[in-house]
């Protein structure tokens, strides 16, 4: 892999059309490569001409180390087979195995290890999340569907075991985004299932576009229904909590969901994206149970009152003023939308002054991630766009849904600048964007991307503009139920220099999970004095100084990082 050098990030971060100057800047910030890595999926839709909802909805992915050998897999989402029952989703999901060899990213690739590794047809599949649910130290997955959901157990082994029916966390509806999370702060991970609407095939509507063609239907056309949040017992076992919880008392449309601790009491709220009925801003109440505060704190509807056709979410610190934010992607038309938190729960809408809004406005947005490109300390942000009606223009061609993706530099002053056109031939091209997760997959410090398209083949984006700034990435590990403290707040102290907070998770975006490694850009610093971690138990621990461009694992308890081994993060 090329290095790119400072001169280079600094031409991108100095003006978009810098990087049309193949003289001063040779290559753009991403290249497509999954076909060269041997990542090769094409999602299946399983499409019939009947215009059956969940068709254009999936699919999504999940970023994780299933093998415990310190690199990224990928786990890609399939539908297969539109059916109703046991026969749905035959095509089955996939699991690629990376095989980065002696830390070399120029050795990055990936073979699929599906039959191996024991994951069986699922449903009709829509999106994934990961979490260490039994404690054992290594990601199991959830799989959401059209049909039937399935937590697969990770044996620690390179297998999966099936175990939905004795956790107890299958669910009959259509199922889209999950995310585990600590609510009760007990130790170990709940889980949170965002469900969309009761559509059966049965039932599939006839609707039609302005000139009368027949196309998709809106999701007014079928009732919402109720999410579910399932709380870990122990043992294996999980029951139902959404009634004891207060997670019923609202229903909506569900596509995404993120956490974070939104208005800053130091416990873990949700936030779910609904198509077409408002948002919902589940507060923790510190007791078992949650309110949506969704109106009252600005993030439910737009500024007429109006709720918005939202998919995905990225939550994170973009302004760097250490609350966590939200960026929720919408229909075309609407904009996507990003919601300034004040520190207490309360958000400004924040679009038009970011400069978000005229970049989105004719895109259709569903996977999303924060992450700094550049590694100059402020988060930018990634959208993966795809119709989901019929564009006018591309009728008469067999996807006519397809919408080119989008890449917002944050200039560090409170606003966010589309670079698309300069990012490389990814962004020139049209998808069916869907899923999207970040992680860095061949270890050299940068984050790359990896985008699942409806009814197209998966895309890798590779940064390029590794080493061309200072990095850390950090691992953390505590004993107990939740070994990869997940839910985590991370801050990262320089010297007369704002810290920058991070949390740890894989929630967020659309249908997907991203790697839960906390990756942080120091800018032209590398010099961190110290790190400040608040477990997600609500214990506050500091860690010594620590060497930028390289890895750290910050075990609880010891107050010094250590050198992660393969895959090794606490003794089981």
């Amino acid at each position: 892999m090329a290095l790119l050098g400072l001169a280079a990030v600094a031409a991108w971060c100095a003006a978009p059309a810098a990087w049309q100057d193949r003289r001063a800047t040779p290559k753009p910030p991403f290249d497509d490569v999954a076909e060269d890595v041997g990542l090769r999926f094409v999602h299946e839709a399983g499409a019939t001409g009947q215009y059956a909802m969940p068709e254009v909805m999936g699919a999504g992915l999940a970023l994780l180390d299933y093998d415990g050998d310190g690199d990224l897999d990928v786990f890609l989402v399939q539908g297969g087979t539109l059916a109703e029952g046991a026969g749905a989703g035959a095509a089955g999901s996939r699991l690629f195995r990376n095989d980065l060899r002696n830390a070399d990213p120029r050795s990055l690739r990936f073979t699929d290890v599906t039959p191996k590794a024991g994951f069986g047809p699922h449903g009709y599949g829509m999106g994934a999340a990961t979490g260490d649910y039994d404690g054992d130290g290594d990601l199991d997955v959830y799989v959401t569907a059209f049909g039937r959901n399935a937590l697969y157990r990770n044996d620690g082994s390179g297998r999966f075991t099936d175990v939905t029916d004795a956790a107890g966390v299958d669910d009959p509806r259509w199922s889209t985004s999950a995310a585990f999370v600590d609510y009760d702060r007990d130790g170990d991970l709940d889980l949170f299932v965002a469900n969309y609407l009761a559509f059966t095939l049965a039932a599939n509507k006839v609707c039609t576009e302005a000139a009368g063609a027949r196309d998709y239907c809106s999701p007014q056309a079928y009732r919402p229904v109720p999410d579910r949040l399932y709380r870990n017992e122990g043992g294996g076992r999980f029951i139902d909590a959404t009634e004891t919880a207060g997670i019923s008392k609202a229903d909506g449309g569900g596509l995404g969901v993120s956490t974070g601790d939104y208005n800053g009491d130091g416990w873990l709220d949700l936030y779910v994206a609904n198509d077409a009925t408002p948002n919902q801003l589940w507060l923790n109440q510190r007791n078992g149970t949650f309110v949506d505060d969704g109106l009252l704190a600005g993030v439910a509807v737009n500024a007429a009152g109006v709720p918005e056709g939202s998919m995905g979410i990225a939550s994170g610190d973009y302004d760097a003023d250490g609350d966590e934010d939200l960026f929720v992607t919408n229909i075309v038309g609407e904009t996507h939308v990003l919601y300034a938190n004040d520190g207490t729960g309360n958000f400004e809408d924040a679009r038009v002054r970011a400069g978000i809004a005229a970049p989105t406005a004719a895109m259709t947005g569903f996977g999303t991630a924060w992450l700094d490109v550049d590694h100059d300390g402020w988060l930018d942000l990634f959208v993966a766009n795809g119709a989901v009606n019929a564009i006018a223009a591309q009728r008469g061609t067999p996807l006519p849904f397809r919408m080119p993706n989008v890449l917002l530099r944050n200039t560090g002053e409170g606003r966010l600048v589309d670079v698309s056109a300069t990012s490389g031939a990814a962004f020139a091209r049209t998808d069916i964007g869907r899923g999207t997760a970040a992680g860095d997959l061949d270890n050299d410090g940068d984050i790359d991307l990896v985008v699942t398209n409806n009814r197209g083949p998966v895309r890798v984006l590779r940064n390029t503009i590794d080493g061309a700034q200072p990095w850390l990435q950090l691992s953390l590990a505590a004993p107990g139920g939740n070994r990869l403290a997940v839910g985590a707040r991370v801050g990262i102290l320089r010297k007369g220099r704002p810290t920058l907070w991070r949390r740890v998770g894989s929630d967020g975006s659309y249908l997907s999970a991203s790697d839960v490694r906390v990756h942080i850009g120091l800018g032209s610093d590398s010099r961190v004095t110290g790190v400040v971690v608040h477990w997600p138990d609500g214990f506050v621990e500091r860690f010594g100084a620590l060497t930028g461009m390289a890895r750290h694992v910050l075990v609880r308890g010891t107050g010094q990082a250590q050198v992660p081994g393969a895959g090794l993060l606490l003794a089981r």
